[in-house]
């Protein structure tokens, strides 16, 4: 079987107005001095040129570029520009590739869209999470609700057709009107995607060390219930645990390539899913790399405090790892469990290397327990399976 992996990048930009008391992303709050644009887009190109020499995509064509943080929206429109068309004069994009930046409505100069869309942006990742003024007080939250909803009107008006809403649930004292109220107040901005994710504390954060009261798990399956509910209602549907793109812009895998332009699935995300490979640029960033010809797969990641990337005067790379054959396997069913449809055996073997009958012990377990639906070419993910997925990916674990 002749392999086909897909290949994106992400570029990590490490700085934030303020760090949010939930994140447990690397990003650093903005100190006096500034942000060193110029500094740190020519480690950008260098970092880029280092992994285009240590890993064999050479050839590759780019189907997407994420630029995340951190708060991206903070870097000036020709600095973007510049840092794209580094990226284009080492990597040939696919002519229908997906470029998206993440925005804060707390920090963007609403003129400042046009300049991204000029720069070769075409997709944005606004970071709402709320549109109730008491909630992002308590997430600690730079932007009023009214600058979120200013923000996404001049993405309209810059041309910005493609874009995501993020928006959290199970957020302190949430009620179920109240995670609606932020439903329909997205909704009637006329997004094709949305970002709707719960609330977790993670270690390292202010929240994991000083939590807030959350709402009790049978409030948390409602609001999830009542709000997928909605949203099925509004003509979206969940295609992951926590992405939802409009119905009429949804296909399966195997559709033919021309319906892709009325697809608004972020094709980034689902290359990470659907275990394709990227590489990862930036203060911190992880990349995933398949070496075909040596059938193995490579995890890496560079330096995570911007002092010490930028200070790099060899190499970026903090750490490197060959995955073992139980870790491949385990790592692309964490990934691909967590979509709504069904993932083909051949997509497993293509992405793997492996075999599938290599876990079929594993998909026997599953399937008796009620977490998967067993056909001869493909699984599928249960409802259950999707309610209990840690319990799902525990069986993964077993050799």
């Amino acid at each position: 079987m002749q392999r086909f992996i897909p290949l994106s990048i992400y570029v990590h930009i490490p700085w934030c107005i303020r760090k949010c008391p939930y994140c447990d992303f690397n990003s650093h709050a903005v100190k006096d001095e500034g942000i060193p644009y110029e500094a740190y887009l020519r480690a950008l190109e260098r970092d880029l040129m280092q992994d285009m020499i240590a890993f064999p995509v050479q050839g590759r064509k780019i189907q997407s570029l994420f630029i995340g943080g951190g708060t991206p929206s903070l870097f000036p429109p020709d600095i973007i520009a510049r840092l794209l068309q580094i990226i284009e004069t080492q990597c040939a994009f696919l002519p229908n590739a997906e470029i998206t930046l993440e925005a804060n409505p707390g920090t963007i100069d609403h003129n400042a869209f046009k300049g991204f869309k000029q720069a070769g942006v075409n997709r944005l990742s606004i970071g709402v999470q709320s549109f109730q003024m008491d909630k992002l007080k308590a997430l600690g939250r730079i932007h009023s609700a009214q600058d979120a909803i200013l923000a996404i009107e001049k993405a309209h008006k810059a041309g910005f057709e493609n874009f995501n809403i993020d928006l959290m649930h199970g957020l302190p004292d949430q009620t179920i009107s109240d995670a609606l109220f932020d439903l329909k107040t997205a909704l009637s901005l006329l997004p094709n995607h949305l970002s709707w994710y719960q609330l977790t504390l993670e270690p390292n954060t202010a929240f994991y060390h000083h939590p807030p009261i959350l709402p009790q798990e049978k409030q948390l399956n409602d609001i999830q219930r009542i709000g997928q509910s909605y949203l099925a209602d509004n003509d979206f549907y969940p295609y992951e645990i926590s992405a939802y793109a409009r119905k009429q812009a949804l296909h399966t895998l195997c559709e033919t390539p021309e319906k892709e332009k009325k697809d608004y699935r972020s094709k980034h995300n689902l290359n990470y899913w659907m275990f394709g490979d990227y590489l990862g640029l930036g203060a911190g960033a992880h990349g995933k790399i398949t070496d075909i010809q040596q059938n193995s797969i490579i995890r890496y990641w560079k330096k995570r405090h911007p002092k010490h990337y930028l200070d790099s005067s060899e190499s970026f790379f903090d750490g490197k790892k060959i995955l073992a054959k139980d870790e491949i396997s385990l790592e692309f069913m964490m990934n691909a469990l967590r979509l709504y449809q069904t993932i083909p055996a051949s997509l497993f073997e293509e992405r793997t290397g492996l075999k599938f009958d290599d876990i079929s012990k594993q998909l026997y377990e599953a399937e008796k327990r009620g977490l998967i639906s067993r056909h001869a070419d493909f699984i599928e993910t249960t409802l259950l399976g999707k309610n209990y997925l840690n319990d799902l990916l525990q069986i993964f674990l077993q050799n």
